[in-house]
């Protein structure tokens, strides 16, 4: 009998949700899992997991997005993010993975690209025994229904309030 995946959810205003998926995937991979990472929203190939991805080869991050997700229009990042969803149902279905994490998908139906209704039909076409692992702020109720586990990082403090930009291996 297979054994039965589950649906993760790490959401929430604080810091660490990507970093709780990819504790995840380093954790699987040391298991002999097969995982791959996609980002939705993320444009920056040069942040710390693609750093030591690219030179350790222990799981693939994909990004389809390129560049400053910022500096886009409103077609430009529904048309990314439509593409990525592309990809991950393909990894979804047929992609032979132990665990499938969606970085950020949240963000994505946040900004109007795609819809809490695809993320569902996405999370249908789950294989049983697929960990599938979502993050981003902005869950939406009917997606915390449908998961086994949801973690909210909730921010108490953080160095941002004090002016404290984003530092290279620590925010990304």
């Amino acid at each position: 009998m297979a054994k039965r995946g589950l649906i993760q959810v790490y959401t929430g205003e604080g810091k660490g949700k990507t970093t709780a998926a990819l504790g995840l995937a380093m954790r699987a991979v040391g298991q002999g899992m097969k995982v791959i990472f996609i980002q939705f929203v993320k444009g920056d190939p040069n942040c710390g997991e693609h750093l030591f991805a690219s030179k350790y080869h222990p799981f693939d991050i994909v990004q389809l997005a390129v560049g400053d997700s910022f500096d886009k229009t409103k077609e430009q990042l529904s048309a990314d993010a439509q593409r990525t969803l592309a990809y991950a149902e393909e990894a979804i279905v047929h992609g032979g993975c132990d665990m499938v994490i969606l970085d950020e998908i949240f963000i994505a139906v946040k900004q109007g690209s795609i819809t809490t209704k695809q993320v569902l039909d996405l999370i249908d076409k789950k294989p049983e025994s697929l960990e599938l692992v979502l993050t981003g702020r902005y869950v939406s109720r009917e997606v915390v229904q449908r998961a086994d586990l949801v973690t909210e990082m909730l921010m108490i403090k953080h160095p941002f309030t004090e002016g404290i930009r984003a530092r290279p291996g620590i925010e990304y």
